[in-house]
């Protein structure tokens, strides 16, 4: 009996054996050549070179000519093609394949969404869905595939190397750069391209920006708005309130260089071409401790970084502007980027322009001059442009040199006709330009594995230039305020092990600005010039292992004018509780010695009526924030929900910072305001939707001492703050947006009622009663845009895309403030400054 075992052991073993053998049995293509022209009676043409070692399987009696060919199709690198039923050739040039991988992280495991697989010097390529996966057919065999992810190593391979083979996939596995310990914590928030680091700063990646509702481009400062605490109170990027800060209070950087200006058509349109800036981090809390100004939030914008080997570059148009970019490189080592955008606003005015004409100017000298000049007596010519430009060399891989330019121009011209009392024809014009220029300048290097160290330098210069002719008192006004600042700054990072390193730096700073009035009659001329000088010295210490981030850090600021140092400590912690919910801690001091204010609201034509002020530390102290925030984060099978409680207290700021439209608008003083609140945020994604609820509740009061009442709301106190959204793929070159907004009306005065009037000397004055003791009718807006897709060439794409502001045409009233009756000066009227009305846009883009 086992006798009879060990036989069908020795014979089902040997049974097996010969069946492994057989299905490796591998023959010389050569040989297998010969038995298929000789059983099907064909000829192969090929070269010897090209088919020599190379082994495939034996063919079989069953198998049909095609199936052959079929077979050795996908099992080699050659390329086999029926020419006739009796030619056949054999050749290794046009082979296509079909790709397919799955990115996954090499810490966690996990999928990686949104990574970007592209075929060297082509612009085909495409991004990972959720599950990490990515597919490409009609490969060419030889290509060379790269793949990029933000914060992780880029992989190449071979196309052969990615092969789908009977619909399995490739699983590759990303390396994290070892120099970013801040990594991405979830690449895909709210929308496609808008990622969360691990310190809590949203990223804004513009070449991956998925379309939000209305936009019809991206637009980097319309788009922070959909992060929770982010809004404007009158619809203007100009505008931005973070955490109930004035827009002054952000820190804007491009590639280094301090901007002082941020909108086209006043506000309404973000300064900085797309297509170049590639990547936005948007710090509400917890900055690094090289940043500095901006006691409320810190923007900072860059540009592409790297050489590409291939010109590329795009060009599109909307109803208002037409724009084009390019990647131009001149060797290996040297490239240059350049991007223009101008508006034709001046020869063309379609209805998107009308809509924010209208929006921009209707509190401006254009809406509201002399009764006795008709409509038909007035004109205006306006017109905007950008440009920016980027020379890229790498002396080798150690050394980095980078060089900037940027460009941002408004321009108005209005003109005004009139007959004088001798029955003559005459005309005035006003003009009011605003610009600003910058340079920049970088030296990146790698001395070893542990020690870089980078040193950059930039020159900004800010003018706001307007020239006022008055016709009711035949008076001419000339305003300017100028900004220039140049600064210089040196980074030192150390690596002491993977999870820590060490950060430390020198920055140094000059800032002057001028401020000028001039008035013809009676003769005035006021010019007042201030420079300040800064120096810093700045340390941080970062570490990140397992489930611990920490990043703590110190900065100091000496100021030699006034002969005052002021420490500012930096805290952003977070510990990850359980797979699924993390604890985050953040606090920092922060400083600013340049502000914004508002002498009347008629200067600079009304339009842009903020100038640019130093601080002197006598009626101007030099502004202070102290912040301090903790949350909750949990994330799991693609749901976040984010909460998180914040406290705010800015000191130092004036009176007439503020833009106040009461009793205190002429009163020169200082105080300090107090933000407190909560964000809550929860964020669904999947492969072909993205949908996102965010609410803000704030609590913001003045204290100003010398006041009465010395409590009072911010002009910013927006209690309640929501906005909903959710993108979605209909079809695979086809995606839809929708969202909306609600939030309560902002604070306002009134006059005090049955005496809305005052006598001063011979003035006569609105009479307001308590300040901010009233609010406006709470503010809803929808907004929706279409983006479609496609391909021109396979080296050209294009999109069109359709976008709508304020569908339901909602009338939102955003500002409110009231003016002596001139037909009866014991009384006051009401003025309404509306949001902007229902808005069509659309844009068509090719790429290439």
């Amino acid at each position: 009996m086992n006798l009879t075992k060990i036989y069908f052991v020795l014979i089902l073993f040997s049974g097996f054996f010969s069946f492994g053998f057989q299905s490796q049995d591998k023959k010389p293509l050569i040989d297998v050549i010969a038995e298929v022209e000789a059983k099907f009676d064909v000829k192969f043409s090929y070269s010897v070179t090209d088919v020599d070692q190379v082994f495939v399987d034996s063919i079989k009696k069953s198998e049909s000519l095609q199936f052959i060919i079929d077979r050795l199709n996908a099992n080699t690198n050659l390329n086999f093609k029926l020419l006739s039923e009796r030619y056949i050739t054999i050749s290794t040039i046009e082979k296509t394949i079909s790709l397919c991988g799955v990115l996954i992280d090499n810490i966690d495991q996990l999928p990686l969404l949104g990574a970007s697989v592209v075929i060297n010097n082509r612009s085909k390529g495409v991004i990972t869905d959720i599950e990490g996966r990515f597919q490409l057919s009609n490969i060419p065999i030889n290509e060379t595939i790269e793949i990029r992810f933000l914060g992780f190593k880029s992989l190449t391979f071979k196309a052969s190397e990615l092969r789908s083979v009977n619909g399995f996939c490739k699983t590759i596995i990303m390396e994290e750069e070892s120099q970013a310990l801040n990594k991405i914590l979830i690449s895909k928030f709210l929308t496609t391209g808008l990622q969360k680091r691990i310190d809590g700063s949203t990223v804004l990646n513009t070449a991956k920006f998925g379309v939000l509702p209305g936009l019809t481009d991206p637009d980097v400062l319309q788009s922070i708005q959909a992060l929770p605490g982010v809004e404007s109170v009158n619809e203007s990027i100009a505008n931005i309130n973070v955490r109930g800060g004035t827009n002054d209070q952000n820190l804007i950087l491009w590639d280094g260089i301090k901007m002082y200006h941020s909108g086209h058509f006043f506000g309404l349109i973000s300064a900085y071409n797309p297509y170049l800036t590639n990547q936005v981090v948007v710090t509400k809390n917890g900055t690094p401790s090289e940043f500095s100004d901006g006691v409320s939030s810190t923007i900072n914008m860059s540009t592409k970084n790297e050489i590409n080997n291939t010109f590329s570059g795009g060009f599109g148009a909307n109803l208002m502007h037409a724009d084009v970019f390019l990647e131009i490189p001149i060797s290996k080592k040297l490239a240059l980027h350049v991007s223009g955008r101008r508006s034709f606003t001046d020869v063309f005015n379609s209805p998107t322009y009308d809509n924010y004409f209208e929006r921009s100017f209707q509190d401006s000298e254009l809406t509201t001059n002399s009764d006795n000049i008709s409509d038909g007596n007035r004109s205006s010519d306006f017109f905007f442009y950008d440009y920016t430009a980027k020379l890229l060399f790498d002396l080798n891989e150690n050394h980095q040199f980078r060089a900037n330019v940027i460009g941002i121009n408004n321009n108005l011209d209005y003109t005004e006709v009139y007959t004088d009392n001798d029955d003559n024809v005459n005309s005035k014009t006003s003009n009011l330009q605003q610009e600003n220029i910058g340079f920049g300048g970088s030296w990146n290097a790698t001395w070893n594995d542990r020690f870089t160290t980078e040193a950059s330098a930039f020159y900004s210069n800010y003018n706001v230039d307007a020239t006022d002719n008055r016709i009711e008192t035949n008076q001419q006004l000339t305003q300017a305020n100028e900004v220039l600042e140049t600064g210089f700054k040196l980074n030192t990072k150390y690596k002491i092990n993977k999870y820590l390193h060490f950060l430390n730096g020198y920055q140094f700073s000059e800032i002057g600005i001028l401020n000028e009035t001039t008035v013809s009659a009676p003769s005035y001329e006021k010019t007042k010039k201030d420079v300040l000088l800064n120096h810093a010295l700045f340390s941080e210490i970062e570490f990140n292992k397992n489930k611990t981030y920490l990043r703590i850090g110190v900065r100091g600021n000496y100021f030699q004018k006034f002969n005052k140092l002021i420490i500012e400590p930096r805290l952003n912690f977070r510990q990850k509780l359980s797979q699924q919910i993390a604890f985050k801690l953040q606090g920092e001091f922060k400083n600013q010695s340049a502000n914004q204010i508002i002498d009347f609201q008629d200067d600079f034509l009304g339009v842009e009526n903020r100038r640019w002020i130093l601080a002197n530390e006598n009626d101007i102290p030099i502004s202070k924030s102290k912040q301090v925030s903790l949350g909750f984060e949990f994330n799991k099978n693609n749901w976040l929900m984010d909460i998180e409680g914040f406290y705010k207290h800015v000191d130092g700021i004036t009176a007439s910072n503020q833009g106040f439209y009461n009793n205190f608008q002429f009163v020169n003083a200082t105080g300090n305001y107090t933000a407190k609140g909560a964000e809550f945020l929860i964020n669904k994604t999947a492969n072909k939707y993205s949908t996102w609820l965010s609410y803000t509740y704030s609590q913001n009061n003045y204290k100003f001492q010398s006041f009465s009442p010395s409590v009072f709301p911010n002009n910013v106190d927006i209690r309640h703050s929501v906005s909903l959204a959710v993108n979605y793929n209909v079809l695979k070159h086809l995606e839809l947006s929708v969202g909306g907004m609600w939030r309560s009306g902002q604070p306002y005065t009134k006059p005090v009622e049955d005496n809305e009037t005052v006598r001063d000397g011979n003035d006569v004055l609105v009479n307001y009663s308590d300040p901010n003791s009233f609010n406006l009718d709470d503010f809803i807006r929808l907004d929706a845009s279409l983006n479609y897709t496609f391909r021109v060439t396979e080296i050209m794409s294009g999109a069109l895309r359709v976008g709508v502001f304020n569908v339901l045409g909602k009338q939102n009233v955003i500002n409110r403030y009231y003016e002596v009756n001139p037909e009866d000066s014991n009384t006051a009227i009401q003025i309404d400054n509306k949001s902007l009305d229902l808005t069509p846009n659309m844009s068509l883009r090719f790429n290439f």
